[in-house]
C-alpha cells in the first residue's frame, strides 16, 4: 500500500488536508472517498481501518479532514452541514482530475448523513455506503441546544462538543433547519449499503430504518450486532470493510 498526504481547495478556496491511500502493484479498480464523523478527523481510527482494509483489496481511498478540523484550514464556526457536503464535492473532483472520479463513497455517522446529500450531485458515484448515520443532518441539533439562545443573541457562543470546545454561529443552526427531513434520499439513484449497530447510543437504530424506508432499491442494511458508534474495536471496522467489498462487487 502506498500512502500519500494530498491538499485540495474547497469552494472558499481554503486547502483542506487529505490522505491518499492506494495498492502497491497495479491500478486500483475502484476509488472511494471517506467521510469522517461530527468533529472526528480522517485519522480516527474507524476511518483508518476501514480506508486500509478496503485498499488491501483493491479500492484506493481518499479521506480528510473537512474545514476547520484536523489539518484543514479554516474556522469550524465558519462551518455547517452545506459546507461538509461542498467539501466532498470538492475532494471528488480533485480526485476526478488528478487520479480517477470517485465510483465509491462512504460516510460515518453525520459523514454519513453528509454524503446521502452530496452523492446525488456526483455522477461517478454507483455505490453509497452509510456507517451509524442519522437521516438528517437536524439529528445533531440536540448538541446545540443549551447554547442556542446564546449563539442567536451574540452571534457566536463556545460549545463543548465531543470533549472539545467550538465556537459555533447562527449559521449552523439555520442550516441544520434546512437539512431536516429525508426526502433527499430518495433521489439518489446509486446502489445503497446501511451499517448500524442496535445498540448505537449515539444514533439510535430507527435512523437507519428513517434512510431505509426513504431510500429506493437497491439498497441493503446490515447489522453491526454489539459494536459500539465509533467501532472503536478493529474487529467491527474490519468487518464492515470486509462486507463492504463483497456488496460493491455487484455493483463497481
Amino acid at each position: 500500500m502506498t500512502r500519500s498526504k494530498v491538499e485540495f481547495a474547497n469552494a472558499q478556496g481554503q486547502n483542506l488536508a487529505g490522505l491518499l491511500e492506494l495498492p502497491g502493484q497495479g491500478k486500483p479498480y475502484a476509488m472511494a472517498l471517506f467521510a469522517h464523523c461530527f468533529t472526528c478527523g480522517k485519522d480516527i481510527a474507524a476511518a483508518s481501518r476501514i480506508g486500509r482494509a478496503l485498499v488491501k483489496q483493491g479500492i484506493g481511498v481518499l479521506r480528510f479532514d473537512f474545514t476547520g478540523l484536523g489539518s484543514s484550514d479554516g474556522d469550524f464556526g465558519n462551518t455547517n452541514f452545506s459546507s461538509n457536503i461542498e467539501d466532498l464535492l470538492a475532494a471528488g473532483e480533485f480526485l476526478k482530475q488528478h487520479y480517477e472520479a470517485p465510483r465509491m463513497i462512504i460516510g460515518h455517522s453525520l459523514g454519513g448523513a453528509a454524503v446521502l446529500a452530496a452523492a446525488q450531485r456526483m455522477p461517478s458515484l454507483e455505490a453509497v455506503a452509510t456507517i451509524g448515520a442519522p437521516a438528517t443532518a437536524h439529528h445533531v441539533q440536540h448538541l446545540f441546544d443549551s447554547k442556542a439562545d446564546e449563539i442567536r443573541e451574540s452571534g457566536e457562543a463556545e460549545v463543548t462538543l465531543a470533549g472539545r470546545t467550538f465556537n459555533v454561529k447562527p449559521q449552523m443552526l439555520d442550516d441544520l433547519v434546512q437539512w431536516n427531513t429525508p426526502d433527499h434520499i430518495g433521489n439518489l439513484r446509486k446502489a445503497l449499503i446501511i451499517f448500524h449497530s442496535p445498540i448505537d447510543e449515539v444514533v439510535g437504530i430507527n435512523e437507519a430504518a428513517t434512510i431505509y424506508q426513504a431510500a429506493k432499491h437497491p439498497k441493503s442494511f446490515i447489522s453491526l450486532d454489539n459494536a459500539d458508534h465509533l467501532l472503536s474495536r478493529a474487529a467491527d471496522a474490519e468487518y464492515v470493510a470486509d462486507m463492504l467489498v463483497a456488496w460493491s462487487s455487484r455493483y463497481l
